[in-house]
């Protein structure tokens, strides 16, 4: 079958699972082909084998039924890092780039910072803002040891030797001694009973990752009211969240005692991520 002819009927199959259904289409067959979709472009007539073909009708009957592009790749584009991507953890999202942005705002990029990530995941978080701060020490903990081993395989892939993981339920590994800079986390915020867990991408996901009691925030107030024992004067604790809790949070900062608390919006104009600073 033609490129062409084979990239229009998988568009029109992702068509009502997918917002981007012919850029799905192209990178799933980027994929098989091991090729740019560049080249789509310049030989849209070129056949594609038996064998291609069945790995690619493989792959797009798996998006069809929902599973995230991410999944299917492998790896996915996060800030200026290819991470490798997997089940047992989050997909990196745009939205948490914001978070990154706003961490780097509050740092100076000539000091040799102490940082600490919750919730690694693959490490993403860690990883751009160990590439952002060369000087810095950061270190990425993960209760999933898979995703501990994935986010140290991802530091491999993008070079970055000024980063390290450890398997960890929040601050559980860690010395008490250990005090950091900067605190981020993009914890499990999402209610049980939210209706978007049965919709989308999330349905593929690990559920661990995703959900926390107290309509979200059992795991934000866990940190919060823990993490000043492992700052410095003047350190900021920081965030990701979901689009109606920057209030309840800027509450809990207030009430555990951070000063110059204050909420930044992503660029849908929702509220993503809340940062308090502790000052002893």
């Amino acid at each position: 079958m033609r490129i062409d002819e084979l990239l229009k009927g998988a568009s029109e199959r992702l068509t009502f699972v997918s917002d981007t259904a012919q850029l799905d289409a192209r990178l799933l067959l980027a994929h098989v082909l091991a090729v740019s979709t560049s080249y789509f472009y310049t030989w849209p007539e070129k056949r594609v084998s038996d064998a291609d073909l069945e790995r690619f009708n493989l792959l797009l009957a798996r998006r069809v039924l929902g599973e995230p592009i991410a999944y299917l790749l492998g790896h996915q584009a996060f800030w200026s890092l290819d991470i490798e991507v997997s089940p047992c953890t989050l997909i990196p999202r745009a939205d948490t780039e914001r978070l990154v942005e706003v961490a780097l705002s509050v740092l100076d990029v000539n000091k040799a910072h102490r940082i600490l990530d919750l919730g690694t995941g693959t490490g993403a978080i860690a990883l751009a803002l160990a590439t952002e701060q060369p000087r810095a020490n950061v270190i990425g903990v993960d209760l999933v040891e898979g995703a501990v081993a994935l986010a140290k395989r991802n530091a491999l892939r993008n070079q970055l030797g000024n980063v390290t993981f450890l398997h960890s339920s929040w601050f559980d590994a860690l010395n008490g001694a250990e005090k950091f800079d900067l605190i981020v986390s993009n914890p499990p915020y999402i209610d049980p009973s939210d209706e978007h867990l049965s919709k989308g991408d999330v349905r593929f996901e690990p559920k661990s990752a995703l959900v926390a009691g107290n309509h979200g925030l059992a795991d934000i107030e866990h940190i919060i009211n823990v993490a000043h024992g492992f700052m410095v004067s003047s350190a900021y604790l920081m965030f990701e969240h979901g689009y109606d809790q920057a209030e309840a949070i800027r509450e809990r900062f207030n009430l555990a005692g951070y000063s110059s608390v204050e909420s930044f919006q992503d660029l849908g104009g929702n509220d993503r991520v809340t940062i308090g600073q502790w000052i002893e």
